[in-house]
């Protein structure tokens, strides 16, 4: 049970670890929570699911180093966003904005959950129909089966 228990303290406090080196924090603690909140909204082009502020990939360093530099600079927010946005793409945004190239990203996982929730049910209507009622015999397959009957075995 101890293991377990050393375990489970390990991986919480590995989640509360953040990437921000010293050497990055900006003295300011107003411009420094700027940048940790805007850091937190890019997503690591390495790491991919991992926001920018969580990941210690060299890139997301130099991302986060760029961040700082830019509101230093006296950027705002937006002006910050837009100029990472130009130069990794919108893929860098961990919410994308809704917009004609990402409206599948948006409205996917809900299609498909409505697509699979249908298929589903007509599933298992299907199942509780039952056995399809069974077809009566035309006149030719009632006469075949008569002369199988009636014919005489060797």
């Amino acid at each position: 049970m101890r293991p377990l228990l050393l375990f489970a303290l390990l991986i919480s406090l590995i989640s509360i670890a953040q990437a921000v080196e010293p050497d990055e924090k900006l003295a300011d603690p107003a411009l420094e929570a700027r940048a940790r909140g805007l850091t937190a909204e890019l997503r690591c082009v390495v790491c991919q699911n991992q926001s920018v502020d969580d990941s210690d990939a060299p890139l997301a360093k130099d991302i986060r180093v760029i961040v700082r530099e830019r509101i230093t600079a006296g950027d705002t927010d937006q002006q910050v966003i837009d100029y990472i946005v130009a130069r990794y793409g919108r893929f860098v945004l961990l919410r994308p904005p809704l917009s004609g190239d990402t409206v599948l990203l948006w409205f996917g996982p809900g299609l498909l959950l409505v697509i699979g929730l249908g298929l589903a049910y007509f599933y298992v209507r299907r199942l509780n129909r039952g056995p399809d009622a069974p077809q009566p015999l035309s006149a030719a397959e009632e006469e075949a089966v008569k002369r199988i009957i009636e014919e005489p075995r060797a």
